[in-house]
């Protein structure tokens, strides 16, 4: 009798590991963290870096939550992609917990110092991303810190080869960098006769000393300990701007989200911060929403839209927005229907409407690298979707010396930096269902990049889809000065209508990257769920996810 109870325990645990929707408490809780602990469905993970796709999706696939493997990823990031993550900058997360039936935002933005001496030649920011990594594990995390910090770690101490995607950023390197030591001596190979390119292995041993104390320590040595007097002499030697005091008081924020209402019970969600961008993609996507003509709108059509929609929330920016890049006003007010309504009053869908003379300076041309984004998920419904930056492409230009870290510049006029930050996710508080997220960057162009991939992915025909999305030529419009970018391919027709209707048009390369992922029936998924994750094709990242 034994025996056969023994062998029909041995078949139902044979079923069980082939089964997709168990529940934590029926797996062999001492196997997580090892690879291939979650069986079938694991969720999804798209960013601009290879690499660090690659380290997200084994963190699912190891039991992490969605928060893990994004911490994991950003520290990844911090190697692999330095020019816009590095641990000297910050960023700003939606996080979504399917157990606590929560979104919200995580503000982990470089901070300003207290005091900016006069001598400095080189002022440059407090870092956040350590310990908004920090209180994104304590929150949400499940594997242990050492488990998220040591891919990153064996990265920066064994090397990896250079991506598509760092490549390419670093030919945009200002010249005057390139000469500093502290950047020759990681950044360029052959004894410092050549810089660094596409598929060069790169080891960085000092940043590597540094994500081992901090794999062993925590984060607070970064910010208490001797990790923060090490960073603070290194920052003071180089010219920059930094104290013990900086460090010692900066802290993330935890914030409520701003909400734009859909369809069937679910909302917009973006995050709530003092910069920019999120008023910006909920006012556009409040009057995308309150028109309503995307679905039955032609290309040429939704061009048209799209460029007044941008325009006119890049407009009215300069009433709201002052010149230390926070509001004058509660965000909340600033996306209200009654706002709504006032930016979308006047449309004519045969006619470009000038919005007047508006106190705000000229936007930079899209096309700006300026941050990175990426958006995880996994298989409960949790998720998380952020957005990284040194406030430029390397930051400040400076390293610190002997611990291999880029520091972050201080945030420009207008919030040049934290608004390229444009991050967003679709959810169902009532079901609980986690059905899209997605995250941008590109300089200033990154929230009406955002804004145009989800309405062609929410708003479009049936047969769209986010690929097709993804893939759709961009336009923007800058508000003041007048001028609506196009991305260079769209269709010779558009540009002529669009010039019919009065649109100053100028040709860009690229209008932002956007990562998103998109499942149509949500998660928990069903047995009948479809998931797709997906990179922006102009950029070098990767989308991954696994059943």
């Amino acid at each position: 009798m034994f025996l056969v109870l023994t062998l029909a325990a041995c078949s139902v645990n044979a079923l069980d590991s082939l089964n997709p929707f168990k529940s934590d408490n029926e797996e062999d809780e001492s196997q997580r963290g090892v690879i291939g602990f979650v069986k079938g469905f694991i969720g999804g993970v798209a960013a601009d870096e290879p690499r660090a796709v690659l380290i997200g999706r084994d963190i699912l696939s190891a039991g992490g939550t969605a928060a893990d493997a994004a911490v994991a990823m950003t520290f990844a990031l911090a190697v692999t992609l330095p020019s816009s993550a590095s641990l000297g900058g910050g960023g700003v997360c939606l996080v979504r917990d399917a157990g606590t039936k929560v979104t919200e935002t995580l503000d982990f933005l470089p901070g300003i110092p207290k005091t900016i001496p006069a001598t400095v030649v080189r002022p440059t920011a407090v870092p956040g991303n350590v310990r908004g990594l920090a209180a994104l594990h304590a929150k949400y995390g499940k594997l242990r810190w050492a488990q998220l910090v040591s891919p990153a770690e064996k990265l920066a101490r064994f090397g990896t080869q250079v991506s598509r995607a760092f490549a390419s950023d670093f030919k945009r390197m200002p010249p005057a960098m390139l000469a500093e030591p502290a950047i020759r001596n990681i950044f360029f190979q052959n004894q410092g006769s050549r810089p660094i390119r596409e598929g060069d292995f790169l080891k960085q041993l000092d940043l590597s000393g540094v994500l081992g104390r901090l794999r062993a320590r925590g984060a607070g040595d970064f910010y208490n300990g001797p990790l923060a007097r090490q960073l603070v002499a290194a920052v003071t030697k180089g010219g920059g701007s930094l104290t013990l005091e900086d460090l010692r008081s900066y802290a993330p924020r935890w914030r409520p989200t701003l909400k734009i209402p859909y369809i069937k019970g679910t909302a917009f969600h973006v995050p709530m911060t003092s910069g920019p961008s999120s008023v910006l993609v909920a006012q556009m996507m409040g009057m995308l929403i309150e028109n309503g003509d995307w679905k039955d709108s032609s290309l040429a059509e939704r061009a048209h839209l799209m460029a007044e929609v941008t325009g006119r929330a890049f407009a009215y920016r300069g009433r709201w927005l002052q010149k230390d890049g926070k509001s004058a006003f509660d965000s909340r007010r600033l996306i209200s229907e009654d706002i709504i309504r006032q930016l979308i009053a006047g449309f004519r869908p045969d006619r470009h409407l000038v919005q007047g003379n508006v106190n705000s300076p000229p936007a930079e041309k899209p096309g700006n690298p300026m941050g990175t984004g990426f958006v995880v998920a996994d298989r409960k419904g949790s998720a998380v979707a952020c957005a990284l930056s040194l406030n430029n492409l390397f930051g400040a230009g400076q390293v610190a010396e002997g611990m291999g870290i880029v520091l972050a510049a201080l945030p420009g006029p207008m919030g040049r930096g934290p608004d390229s930050l444009a991050v967003m996710m679709l959810v169902s508080e009532f079901r609980n269902v986690f059905y899209y997220g997605a995250a941008a960057s590109g300089g200033s162009a990154a929230p009406s990049a955002l804004v145009a991939v989800t309405a062609n992915t929410f708003m479009g025909r049936i047969e769209e889809n986010l690929e097709k999305a993804l893939a759709a030529k961009r336009v923007h419009n800058s508000g003041v000065p007048d001028l609506t970018y196009y991305e260079q391919g769209l269709d010779a027709a558009i540009i002529d209508t669009l010039t019919k209707q009065g649109h100053r048009l100028s040709p860009a390369p690229a209008i932002g990257l956007v990562n998103a992922v998109f499942c149509s029936t949500g998660i928990p998924v069903k047995e009948d769920a479809s998931c797709s994750i997906r990179n922006d094709p102009r950029g070098f990242g990767l989308a991954s996810g696994a059943e």
